[in-house]
């Protein structure tokens, strides 16, 4: 006997159908939380799987978006703790032969970007890219990541005011940027929507 909760809604649309437009917003989210897009295409994958054997937990008519992020940053996290008992790379080879973008033009250089970011707390990194570059609404991005709204809302704050500080600008410095992700989290500190 099935559910009644677990009927299809009329007009919702198809769960199958509905994870596929969310996969360039999950890769975005899963580069910016690794920094690594080999990383990242693995964690997206065994996050899709994930979700895909787990479709019937999914509640038709409920936020897909979040749903799939939660599992995306859950997969994050635990790959982080299996990474603990991996040997580190200590003399950096493996390090200096990745790839990185090259420097912006302008009085931002996205090195300098990345670096202020990296020394952000995670939970305010973490804040910053659901609310700032993937758009997410305050409300989403604390279903996502299991906290109270106001609690994103003190980590974006926090993290846009510390961004701020560790480059050395003022709130009414000029950003000159050409990497989208990078514009959307800046974008959204000068206009003070963080």
């Amino acid at each position: 006997m099935t559910d009644a909760s677990d009927a299809p809604i009329p007009g919702a649309p198809d769960p199958r159908k509905e994870i596929v437009e969310h996969l360039p917003a999950m890769r975005a989210f899963a580069v910016s939380l690794t920094r690594n897009a080999s990383l990242a295409d693995d964690m997206v994958q065994d996050a899709l799987v994930k979700a895909w054997s787990n479709l019937d937990k999914f509640k038709p008519g409920t936020n897909m978006r979040a749903w799939l992020f939660t599992i995306l940053r859950n997969t994050y996290y635990s790959n982080r703790r299996k990474a603990k008992r991996e040997v580190p790379d200590t003399d950096g080879v493996i390090t200096a032969s990745l790839s990185r973008k090259p420097d912006h033009d302008g009085r931002l250089n996205l090195m300098d970007f990345e670096t202020a970011f990296e020394k952000l707390p995670e939970e305010q990194r973490e804040a910053l890219i659901l609310v700032g570059a993937s758009g997410f609404a305050y409300e989403e991005a604390a279903e996502t990541c299991g906290v109270a709204v106001g609690t994103i809302k003190s980590r974006v704050n926090r993290g846009r005011a510390k961004l701020v500080e560790l480059m050395g600008m003022s709130q009414e410095d000029a950003f000159e940027l050409t990497d989208p992700a990078t514009m959307a989290v800046v974008s959204s500190m000068q206009n003070g929507s963080l």
